[in-house]
């Protein structure tokens, strides 16, 4: 695995070889700002989900995170940025841990850039394993662990704002397992070159 400030470029030359063995490239988008346009709806969805969480164990409030008819206010402590941190290194830790040998491997990839952290790699990974690293930082944090600190009555208001943050972050992260789902068939194996993902059956 290597740290790096950036994705690593889609390389023709791979493409090209990637299509000759036969690998087919998903239609999907080929920028991170149009990936984050694109799963906008997702992430209102997203939201929806959790605030139902919410829901089951407690009113939802908008004026705890803010919202006033006067307007919006925050206030930045912290705690506030340590759980950003958290948070930050946990999604992306969630994603890292379920890459084949992700520690031995020279085509791993994780870092920073201006809209979160990543994980890329080029490893040839079964389609279903590949449907979990995607979706799995949302699942657990987004739904399972409100679910937990909901039955535990813990689910206090900077939880539910980070939990809250995970959601429509995880947007990006859905649209690509909704992408996968729907145009990989069942049984093939996925890789990525820079912002292309294809598949093969195996």
């Amino acid at each position: 695995m290597k740290i790096v400030s950036k994705i690593p470029a889609t390389n023709s030359q791979r493409h090209d070889k990637l299509i000759g063995d036969g690998w087919t490239a998903l239609k999907e988008p080929q920028s991170l700002m149009t990936a984050m346009a694109a799963s906008i709806p997702l992430a209102i969805l997203n939201l929806v989900l959790t605030i139902g969480i919410f829901w089951l164990f407690q009113p939802f409030r908008m004026a705890d995170f803010g919202f006033n008819p006067d307007g919006f206010s925050i206030s930045i402590s912290l705690p506030a940025i340590a759980g950003l941190l958290l948070l930050l290194i946990t999604h992306e830790m969630l994603h890292l841990v379920m890459v084949p040998d992700f520690l031995s491997s020279g085509s791993t990839y994780m870092g920073i850039t201006y809209a979160g952290g990543f994980v890329y790699t080029e490893e040839e990974i079964p389609r279903l394993r590949y449907l979990l690293i995607t979706i799995l930082p949302f699942v657990i944090i987004s739904v399972l662990l409100p679910l937990v600190l909901g039955s535990a009555d813990l689910l206090a208001t900077m939880a539910m704002a980070l939990i809250l943050l995970n959601s429509m972050a995880s947007s990006v992260d859905v649209l690509s397992f909704i992408l996968v789902a729907t145009q990989a068939p069942v049984g093939s194996h996925m890789t990525s070159n820079g912002t292309k993902t294809y598949w093969k059956q195996k």
